[in-house]
């Protein structure tokens, strides 16, 4: 007859039972761990952002001086706008620019509108207008080049924007993220993004949801690296830039 070792079977079934009784992993660590791994991804993001906003003012600030002189000259005051945008989570924050269009233009926009019904489909669908009656000349000149966007370095330093990102929207445009709404709110809005390298204003405002929504998922540091390089040639090409 087989001699029982009873120690090391009472052995085995202590660990079977202890095994048997360990708690399950808990959901929430998973989130928590997610959560924490975006926010250290979030920092280095923003650190990264406010050094490079940082040396580009540092570079630009001759030019800025530069212009604020010409445009005072030219449109007298306010040489910047801060216009209301959605940023991240919903946060509304002041988007920087240099003033490109007349004092009154939203009522300059309503005459004009009012006077030219069928522009208002062109309204509608892009939220711009070609031949925009509101645009000073030189304010034309600046949008062209995208130079009246630089201030927008001071919101990336403030971390209201990022330098990659979806391009910021007013209120009235939410509605027409619909459902994507959600997707826009996760990240900070940016100085360029998928928009910007694939034609603006040249394409269809659900096309640049789109563009938006398929950037929020596929967003890594790369992709950034990648948007910022196809800038350059989108921008001195002036595809779409009115």
């Amino acid at each position: 007859m087989r001699e029982i070792d009873l120690s090391r079977n009472l052995d085995r079934f202590n660990k079977a039972q202890l095994h048997s009784h360990r708690p399950p992993r808990s959901r929430k660590s998973g989130v928590m761990g997610h959560e924490i791994l975006s926010a250290v991804f979030a920092t280095f993001r923003y650190a990264i952002d406010a050094t490079i906003a940082a040396v580009g003012l540092l570079v630009l600030a001759p030019m800025i001086l530069m212009l604020v002189a010409v445009l005072l000259v030219l449109q007298g005051r306010p040489i910047f706008i801060a216009h209301r945008r959605i940023g991240r989570n919903g946060v509304m924050f002041p988007c920087l620019k240099f003033r490109t269009m007349v004092r009154n233009a939203d009522e300059v926009l309503n005459r004009h509108l009012a006077a030219n019904l069928h522009l208002r489909a062109e309204w509608n669908e892009t939220r711009k207008l070609k031949d925009d009656p509101r645009v000073t000349p030189f304010g034309a000149l600046l949008r062209k080049s995208s130079i009246d966007e630089i201030p927008q370095l001071f919101n990336v330093i403030c971390g209201q924007m990022s330098l990659v990102g979806p391009r910021p929207i007013v209120t009235s445009e939410a509605e027409l993220y619909g459902v994507h709404y959600a997707d826009y709110i996760k990240v900070r809005p940016g100085l360029t993004g998928l928009w910007q390298v694939s034609g603006r204003s040249d394409i269809s405002y659900s096309e640049r949801v789109q563009l938006d929504v398929r950037y929020v998922t596929e967003q890594s540091v790369l992709g950034d690296l990648s948007i910022m390089v196809k800038t350059i040639p989108a921008v001195l090409r002036s595809r779409g830039s009115y």
